[in-house]
């Protein structure tokens, strides 16, 4: 059965001179037809599916659109053409201090962060003492969240984004947080999560990681895609063959 299923999208953005020059400059411009705006596909035409249990592995370099394509499948962004369809839960694992709000508790921006993340409030009620726990940060609570440090800030968002028992597990470059033994007890929740059976997409710049966890691989370059298929070996020594030139695409 598929989990999740990603069927020609692409993602575009659309650029302007608007923020450097005003309203009343963008009004005569507009009038004027002196208003440039520019189109820029980060994704094009990305087609590819995944079963229960898959370990899909997306490399490609930087600017190739790996991250785009993640916020797209979580659900963040919506697809300019094509459609996404996805069956369970969504833990990702992104930009892991951001949607917070530094003037807010730990605990008020705990419930913000599931919020966004499409989390119900008594999901929250029922989940919260689990996750400050997990997190370690039940001693902070009620303080302001920016004066959390940075490790602390990652493992309350770990901590939020791992402990719905997801169907869906995405990791963009974030194997573990934090340090010392969170760092240790991120790394087995995750083994658990895929362990579970989880469906999970990993984006990596380490072949070796991909060779050894994945059992599918997505290429992309420059918002394209080269190739999707499960000889993951083969498509990593391709694929390495095109980062020392060897190998033109």
């Amino acid at each position: 059965m598929e989990i999740l299923k990603v069927n020609n999208v692409s993602i575009k953005y659309i650029t302007g001179d608007f923020k450097s020059i005003g309203l009343k400059e963008y009004v005569m411009r507009r009038l004027k037809n002196n208003y440039q705006v520019k189109e820029f596909w980060a994704n094009k035409n990305i087609t590819f599916s995944l079963e229960k249990g898959d370990m899909l592995g997306i490399i490609g370099t930087n600017g190739a659109g790996k991250s785009t394509l993640l916020k797209a499948v979580s659900g963040i962004m919506v697809p300019s053409e094509g459609q996404i369809e996805r069956h369970g839960k969504i833990a990702a694992l992104l930009e892991l201090a951001s949607g917070f709000d530094g003037d807010l508790t730990v605990k008020e921006n705990a419930y913000l962060r599931g919020a966004l993340l499409g989390y119900t409030r008594k999901f929250m009620d029922d989940t919260y003492d689990s996750i400050i726990e997990f997190a370690e940060l039940k001693e902070f609570e009620d303080r302001p969240f920016k004066q959390l440090s940075s490790g602390m800030k990652s493992r309350l968002a770990f901590a939020i984004a791992s402990l719905v028992n997801p169907e869906i597990l995405i990791l963009d470059e974030v194997l573990s947080v934090g340090d010392g033994a969170f760092r240790k007890k991120s790394e087995a929740k995750m083994k658990e999560i895929i362990n579970g059976g989880a469906t999970t997409i990993l984006v990596s710049h380490s072949l070796n990681q991909v060779r050894s966890m994945c059992n599918k691989i997505l290429w992309l370059h420059k918002g394209k895609q080269i190739t999707f298929g499960s000889d993951v070996k083969k498509i990593c020594d391709d694929y390495q063959s095109f980062l020392d030139g060897k190998l033109k695409i």
